[in-house]
């Protein structure tokens, strides 16, 4: 990238004006609006997460510092009452479409070599509860005294990347969310025990789609054959499976797989419920091991993002933000692949934030 424009102005280009005007159309979202064109809104947003601005007055007051900086930008900074109206009315639909686009752009030059031999696609699916203040945000409704929304991603393990995601209430349950979620056939989905449900493990297998996870403790069944073990794998048990109990065959009719292992670190037992009856048992031991790293996902987008405090109070300036945050997080993946440098994305978030209108090459931001 040339540093004879800022970086936050390089950042930008990785999504084309021109492309996304075409999306601002398919979404209608300056349908009968005035002033403040939705591409500035969208540079505000962006503003927002990599300058880690606290409040509109933030946003609106760190541009307004940079004026002279902002033509190559291709806006003017917006007035916190008209950002806070566009994040109130227009839709949120808008920065959902941008973020699956640049995922398509930017994916296949952030693939990172796989750890697994077999050619299946691996993902994870899991969900975050982003916590929310009741008595401001009386939409959000979660508990008695508790206000959330939750954040429901499918991770792509070949970069490690959100490939899929659903805002919900906090109240939504996952294995419903679950249920929505068209996965191809021959995706190996890896997820933890909040997903069990006998239904949606015949509804998987039926459709060609592999699961990994944890069984639950109680789980009632009966083993229809005792499978080798591997030899120095920590493997205890590996049996095929029918799963029995109150309604449980009409549920789920078909044989499963059930594998006992041992973790190094703490020696405890784990027990994996899985679909596929080819992979070793160590494999599926390590593809659970790997579902680790939505866990690592979650934790990074809310240390170094906009995403405990919002600068907007209704429902759709809530999920803009968080949209917000995902694109960029695939922003800040790809300098860090591309950078020369071996940044931490912690430390490459914070360099950022302070040398956004430097004029300096983004590959090398320190």
């Amino acid at each position: 990238m040339s540093a004879s424009c800022s970086m936050f102005s390089q950042i930008l280009k990785l999504i084309p004006r021109i492309e996304f005007e075409r999306m601002v159309k398919e979404t209608g979202s300056e349908y009968a609006a005035k002033g403040l064109s939705s591409w500035s809104q969208f540079v505000a947003m962006v503003f927002c997460q990599l300058g880690r601005a606290h409040s509109l007055r933030e946003i609106e007051g760190g541009l307004k510092s940079c004026e002279g900086k902002l033509t190559h930008l291709g806006i003017e900074a917006p007035a916190r009452s008209s950002l806070s109206y566009a994040n109130a009315h227009r839709p949120w639909q808008l920065f959902e479409q941008v973020f699956y686009r640049l995922f398509e752009r930017l994916s296949g030059s952030m693939r990172l070599p796989r750890k697994f031999r077999f050619k299946n696609r691996l993902v994870s699916l899991d969900s975050t509860v982003i916590d929310l203040c009741l008595s401001v945000f009386d939409w959000a409704k979660f508990r008695r005294t508790k206000g959330a929304v939750k954040l429901h991603l499918v991770l792509d393990h070949d970069g490690y990347l959100p490939c899929y995601g659903v805002i919900t209430d906090g109240s939504v349950h996952d294995v419903k969310l679950a249920w929505r979620i068209p996965f191809p056939a021959g995706t190996v989905v890896v997820d933890d025990r909040g997903y069990n449900d006998y239904r949606l493990f015949a509804y998987w297998t039926e459709s060609e789609v592999f699961f990994v996870t944890r069984m639950k403790d109680n789980a009632l069944f009966e083993v229809v054959e005792e499978r080798p073990v591997p030899q120095n794998r920590n493997i205890l048990k590996d049996q095929t499976i029918r799963l029995i109990g109150a309604g449980a065959q009409e549920k789920c009719p078909h044989l499963l797989r059930r594998i006992e292992a041992i973790r190094e670190d703490t020696g405890e037992t784990l027990v994996f419920l899985t679909n596929h009856h080819n992979l070793g048992a160590s494999t599926v031991a390590a593809i659970y091991k790997d579902r680790w790293q939505v866990e690592l996902f979650f934790k990074a987008l809310k240390q170094n993002l906009r995403l405990k405090t919002f600068v907007g109070t209704s429902a759709n300036a809530v999920k803009i933000q968080i949209w917000t945050a995902l694109i960029a997080m695939l922003l800040l993946r790809y300098l860090q692949l591309i950078s020369r440098f071996g940044w931490s994305l912690s430390n490459l978030a914070a360099l950022l934030r302070m040398n956004l209108f430097t004029h300096r090459d983004s590959r090398a931001p320190g």
